[in-house]
């Protein structure tokens, strides 16, 4: 917690100090009052007393209990804007942090749980910023102080009294700390399963209604929301117990005192009667104050474990090492010769920690304005292979060039302006279709309304986006659920086509489109990119036949690389996927 406490800024450490003031001002309020309910029990005991200065004195209570409430609204609103104002700044920073992961953070983390500390952590961080400004730095200011005030008027019974009520109070309170500290920090990891539950229900709802899954996925959910549940209820039974002891404590003080009270002013002179009578009145009073002022404080450290679980989680993502870093940028290398050049050296790649290499001693490469594609049975390592280009993962071993450089002395941005990437499950945004296919930034200017529609037009998806309503101005839900795969798939290629890169990655992007959209696709793209180098992983044979260059995988070893006749007649692996593909006539006919 104190590593977040240190990230609040001159504004808000400027708005603490003003919150300090008026809380000081707000005790030495509270801690007034007192005093005049003394003098207000003097002069009414007091023979001759008038009503007027009876009427004075409670005036000043009043006085007093007024500011003291306009002392706490002003802290309030303070401790609130401080709390607000940084919680927003702490979402803003894991988000940004997250924008920097690499595919191996994402996993170590899950998306799920990213979700839950970007939102129900930072709240609970939120929850005791705003509410420990006001209780942390008012509890012991207001202990001391109401201590100070009755250390003159103490008898040992009264002392003792309250020394043992604040003792019953702090072992009470270190005794539920430790028992729902542990449970706090399960309770986040289970929120992070339900959200992992709810998310899977809500991505996949269609399969789950296919195959009548309904009431497994209420059961999962059931299951995972109960285990929330009654963890929640276990802490919150314990917390409860809080309420009745703190009642118990307040009223218990006060009989005491009084109990004691009534013994001492029985054995004292008549003329003393009157002022032990007074200070007792004004002991209860403090010594309420001060157990109150521990209370205070027994609520901080009910509010403080979890979010102390909170600041931890979001510290861990704050802290965490990004293994895919920038590289010098342009000066390492702005003596390069070659342009859209994509070459792999003796390549080998594992998942962390993973005992196995997913791809192994991969080499080959391509030059500008040729296609190379890339096939293999599922699992073979293809889509892990065009992985390493953008550098959704870094090669264990070996290295992957782009324009003759290595792909780990580019800044991340540099490189990534340098391709048009599509992935195997196309990824359509909230927006318009021409927001879409505009997205992101290339180092270049925006495409215009005219490149949006080529580029459209280039990937078949013309005819359908000018059948919708406001045509290229047509909204897109989220994940693009109201068009076909098929739609979104040329939506993502055209998105690739806008950005005008020197090298295009096609990540099987073109599964979704029957044969002849296909066909017509790759036709019209190969005249747009005739310059440009294409990097294509297919399953179908008929997608990558006319590539320049096929390389084909088998369990993450390259056991195939030459054009479609070479492979043909020497590789074993790729005769058999084109037999089950092709016809007798087309494999003759090249």
């Amino acid at each position: 917690m104190i590593k977040l406490i240190k990230r609040l800024k001159k504004k808000e450490i400027i708005y603490t100090f003003i919150c300090l003031i008026f809380v000081l001002a707000q005790v030495w309020l509270d801690l007034s009052i007192p005093d005049y309910m003394s003098e207000i029990t003097k002069l009414v005991q007091t023979e001759g007393s008038a009503m007027s200065d009876i009427l004075k004195q409670g005036a000043y209570m009043l006085a007093c209990a007024l500011g003291s409430l306009i002392s706490a609204i002003i802290v309030g609103y303070f401790a609130a804007s401080i709390a607000a104002t940084f919680s927003r700044d702490l979402r803003k920073d894991v988000f940004r942090k997250v924008e920097q992961f690499g595919m191996e953070e994402v996993k170590s983390f899950s998306t799920s749980s990213l979700i839950t500390r970007t939102t129900n952590d930072v709240m609970q961080v939120q929850m005791f910023i705003a509410i420990g400004l006001q209780l942390l730095i008012k509890a012991p200011i207001m202990a001391i102080w109401a201590i100070t005030k009755i250390a003159g008027k103490a008898y040992w019974q009264w002392s003792t009294i309250t020394v043992v009520a604040v003792g019953v109070l702090l072992s009470m309170i270190g005794l539920l700390v430790a028992l729902v500290l542990p449970r706090f920090k399960k309770v986040q990891k289970l929120t992070d399963n339900l959200n992992r539950v709810t998310r899977e229900n809500l991505t996949g709802i269609r399969v789950i209604r296919a195959y009548n899954a309904e009431k497994y996925q209420e059961n999962k959910f059931e299951k995972a929301n109960e285990e929330l549940k009654d963890t929640q209820l276990f802490n919150q039974r314990i917390l409860a117990i809080m309420n009745p002891v703190m009642t118990s404590i307040m009223s218990g003080i006060t009989l005491a005192i009084y109990f004691s009270g009534a013994y001492i002013i029985d054995a004292a002179q008549i003329i003393d009667k009157l002022t032990i009578f007074s200070d007792m009145v004004v002991f209860s009073s403090y010594a309420i104050q001060v157990v109150m002022s521990f209370m205070m404080l027994s609520m901080i450290f009910i509010i403080y474990p979890r979010a102390s679980v909170s600041a931890q989680r979001i510290i861990e993502v704050l802290t965490t090492k990004i293994q895919i870093k920038d590289g010098k940028g342009k000066e390492q290398n702005s003596d390069k010769k070659e342009e859209g050049t994509v070459e792999f050296k003796n390549v080998s790649f594992k998942y962390p920690d993973a005992e196995e290499y997913m791809l192994e001693n991969i080499s080959f490469k391509v030059n500008k304005g040729e296609t190379i594609a890339f096939i293999g049975s599922t699992g073979s390592g293809k889509s892990t292979l065009i992985n390493l280009v953008p550098r959704f993962y870094d090669a264990t071993e070996g290295e992957v060039l782009v324009d003759g450089v290595n792909v780990k002395e580019y800044k991340i941005e540099e490189l990534n302006n340098k391709l048009g990437y599509v992935p195997q499950k196309a990824v359509m945004f909230s927006s318009t279709v021409a927001e879409n296919v505009a997205y992101g930034e290339n180092g270049k200017e925006k495409p215009n309304e005219e490149k949006i529609k080529q580029a459209i037009e280039i990937a078949q998806g013309k005819e359908f986006v000018e059948q919708m309503k406001s045509k290229y101005n047509s909204h897109i839900a989220q994940g693009g659920t109201n068009i076909s795969g098929g739609q979104k798939q040329r939506l993502a290629i055209a998105r690739a086509i806008a950005r005008e890169p020197e090298i295009y990655i096609f990540d099987d992007s073109f599964s979704a489109l029957d044969y002849k959209t296909d066909y017509v696709l790759r036709k019209e793209l190969k005249k747009h990119t005739k310059d440009v180098t294409n990097m294509i992983v297919a399953q179908r044979i008929g997608t990558i036949k006319d590539a320049d260059k096929i390389v084909v995988l088998d369990e993450g070893k390259m056991v195939g690389y030459g054009t479609h006749k070479e492979l043909l007649n020497n590789c074993e692996v790729y005769k058999e996927i084109a037999y089950s593909q092709l016809s007798k006539e087309e494999l003759e006919n090249g």
